[in-house]
């Protein structure tokens, strides 16, 4: 593909497949990460500091734990001497407010933001059926389209300012968590009156409960005692308080919100860092 290259920032379980989507895209890939050049996935060029990576990159693309984190990079980047960065991608999970704020820092400093969090975990990312769900003005998006096509095939714009994309993103993620708790309660009351597992999560996937939880993280998972879906407890929990905090802001309805987010705070601070499928046995055994 050629052109000027992409650059990464933070090369966690997904953000190191990103970076690697970029690369088997045709893109030249310029990438940095906290913990050094190890991470960074063949083809990528690591470089010491997210400073070196605005010098180069028109287009960053961040892949960070929170908004902290998120905003002290956008920070770096602005401030870069000589810098060629004109857009910056932030594909994490940061919530509303802090989208704004960033999209306001960039502003101020002649730097657009497309808000664009990501949905399907790093092996929807290496699958190329991740869903980005972004957000920004008409002028950013045109420009970072080639980066977006390098990451995923299932790009979806649902507005054209910052805290769009991150609205979609903790709906979605309040549902997945919702549904996965629910399906855990529910499976659970049906071991205890004797129904088999696997013989559960096969009929509830061809019934009316049919949800995330019983097409993929119960079957690939739970029933298997893998328990390796790369997205942890600890995350999930941060995902669920954003969305709380978010409709609590907004003024929207919120009944079911503080139920969840109660859970998975809870399974956060008993198993931290724990993989977020096992919310099952930590349901089970409530």
């Amino acid at each position: 593909m050629g052109g000027d290259p992409v650059g990464v920032v933070g090369l966690g379980n997904m953000g190191g497949v990103l970076a690697a989507n970029l690369v088997r895209a045709g893109h030249g890939v310029v990438v940095h990460d906290a913990l050094g050049p190890d991470r960074a996935p063949d083809g990528t060029t690591h470089v010491e500091s997210v400073a070196a990576v605005a010098r180069v990159a028109p287009v960053v693309v961040l892949s960070l734990p929170d908004g902290a984190a998120s905003e002290q990079v956008a920070r770096e980047i602005a401030d870069a001497s000589d810098r060629t960065t004109t857009d910056v991608v932030d594909t994490s999970t940061v919530g509303l407010d802090a989208a704004r704020r960033i999209a306001a820092l960039l502003d101020d400093r002649g730097l657009s933001y497309v808000d664009a969090p990501v949905s399907g975990g790093p092996a929807g990312a290496r699958a190329r059926t991740l869903t980005v769900m972004y957000a920004g003005s008409d002028e950013a998006c045109a420009r970072v389209a080639p980066a977006l096509a390098g990451l995923s095939d299932r790009l979806h714009r649902v507005g054209d300012r910052a805290g769009m994309g991150q609205a979609m993103k903790l709906a979605n993620n309040f549902l997945s968590a919702t549904a996965l708790a629910a399906t855990s309660e529910a499976i659970a009351f049906g071991r205890r009156v004797g129904l088999d597992l696997a013989t559960m999560v096969a009929v509830l996937d061809a019934s009316s409960g049919r949800s995330s939880a019983t097409s993929d993280k119960f079957p690939n998972h739970v029933v298997t005692g893998r328990y390796a879906s790369g997205f942890t407890s600890s995350l999930m929990a941060k995902d669920v308080s954003l969305y709380l905090r978010a409709v609590e802001a907004e003024g929207a309805p919120s009944v079911i919100g503080p139920v969840t987010t109660s859970l998975w705070e809870r399974f956060a601070a008993a198993d931290p860092g724990a993989d977020f499928t096992r919310i099952f046995p930590f349901v089970a055994d409530s």
